[in-house]
């Protein structure tokens, strides 16, 4: 039957139909990347201001966690993961009108794991001081979220409790968006001196379903001051770590998320209201190595009764306090390609209505490229994983458990 389907007309029709699309598109991806081995980077330029950009992004780590395995939960599990695989395309029309589109395998590894688009972004940029971008992109909250998985200073950064949209695992009826997206628009900009004050205002969708029946929006903000060299990154994006390079930094930030109806449950509802403050501190220390400190404090006001625990459609977001705490040093001298920097961080989650939960982690970073290669090795020990960041309903229990992981990280 298959020969009989290979050589038949229709299939050979198929085929030159298939042919005529993908030749143009390897013309393309062939022009790409002579681009970027002639000009060093991957952009393809068509004159008159107008060019297009491609990247790809690849996180994969080792994972082995005390009591997480076995018929009674008593071995250590082993887990080899693809925690992230990107695609980044990107291109600018007039030097004001850009467009950017990003892919990513989300939830990869996971039952519910999908190939889809991660960011869609129509960018206005006339000047420093204004712009808009609008689309599905990143809601704005503290630096984590504003790092994504690629720029914090350790692997796994994502310790504090998720604002909505990453707490959320998908858009509309029930959701709020997936890894710190959702649809809207922000302005943001800079401004005050050296444009050492960031701003970014942003309205999205939010919470959508049954627990918000006037379909009320989500409002969010961030405002960052930089008290000393200003930060370089696309945007309103921030970095954790810059590895020596941007000089002296020292910035502080305030995070605010609200909507009407944006927690709970259709029979239980709360209003969502979710501030942070997150500061950034790096010195390189003239020959002598670069130290880095990081520290968040997380507020959660989403005061829903703890009867939405038992609704279907709960959306139930965190309610209390959290702190994390990361420093690291940067070994002045070289081993090989890269650079060792040991750190130490700890976190603390104070959930209203919940058990507390917290972890101790040290690690050691080899940074080899910045943020495009590098790995690291950590430690971890706490009930942070055996009670969970995303469930805070009162009934939780854990203990205390050890695990050891490995990451790399590449991207082009």
């Amino acid at each position: 039957m298959w020969r009989d389907d290979w050589v038949s007309g229709e299939v050979l029709g198929r085929i030159r139909r298939v042919a005529g699309r993908a030749v143009p598109l390897a013309v393309f991806l062939a022009g790409m990347l002579w681009s970027a081995h002639a000009d060093a980077g991957a952009t393809l330029n068509f004159g008159d201001g107008q060019s297009v950009s491609l990247g790809l992004g690849l996180r994969g780590s080792f994972s082995a966690q005390q009591d997480s395995a076995g018929s009674n939960n008593t071995d250590w599990s082993k887990n080899f993961n693809l925690d992230n695989s990107r695609i980044y395309l990107s291109g600018q029309i007039y030097p004001w009108l850009k467009a950017e589109l990003n892919t990513e395998c989300v939830f990869c590894g996971s039952s519910s794991q999908s190939f889809e688009l991660l960011d869609g972004i129509m960018k206005i940029e006339p000047s420093p001081y204004f712009n808009i971008w609008a689309g599905r992109l990143l809601v704005p909250a503290d630096r984590v979220e504003m790092d994504g998985p690629f720029y914090g200073n350790v692997y796994q950064n994502y310790k504090t409790p998720f604002y909505s949209a990453d707490f959320s695992t998908h858009f509309g009826s029930g959701g709020a968006g997936v890894y710190a997206r959702d649809h809207g628009v922000n302005v943001w900009g800079n401004a005050g001196p050296e444009g050492k004050f960031k701003y970014v205002f942003g309205l999205f969708n939010g919470l959508r379903g049954d627990s918000n029946p006037s379909q009320n929006l989500l409002y969010a903000t961030r405002l960052a001051y930089q008290f000393l060299n200003v930060e370089d990154n696309p945007g309103y994006y921030t970095s954790s770590a810059y590895y020596g390079t941007a000089g002296d930094i020292l910035t502080l930030a305030y995070a605010l998320q609200y909507q009407q109806d944006g927690a709970g449950s259709s029979e239980n509802r709360s209003n969502l209201l979710a501030m942070s403050v997150d500061g950034l501190f790096e010195k390189p220390l003239s020959g002598a190595g670069v130290i880095t400190a990081e520290a968040e404090f997380k507020y959660f006001d989403d005061n829903y009764n703890v009867a939405a625990f038992n609704d279907p459609d709960n959306f139930g977001m965190f309610n209390g306090y959290a702190f994390t705490g990361t420093a690291l040093y940067l070994l002045p001298d070289k081993v090989g390609p890269g650079t060792f920097q040991p750190y130490l961080r700890y976190t603390e989650i104070t959930p209203l209505h919940s058990i507390d939960r917290g972890e101790f982690e040290a690690g050691l970073n080899y940074i080899i490229a910045g943020h495009n290669a590098k790995a690291s090795l950590f430690y971890q020990y706490g009930d942070l994983a055996s009670r969970s960041l995303t469930n805070f309903a009162p009934n939780v229990s854990g203990g205390n458990i050890s695990s050891i992981n490995v990451g790399l990280q590449l991207q082009i």
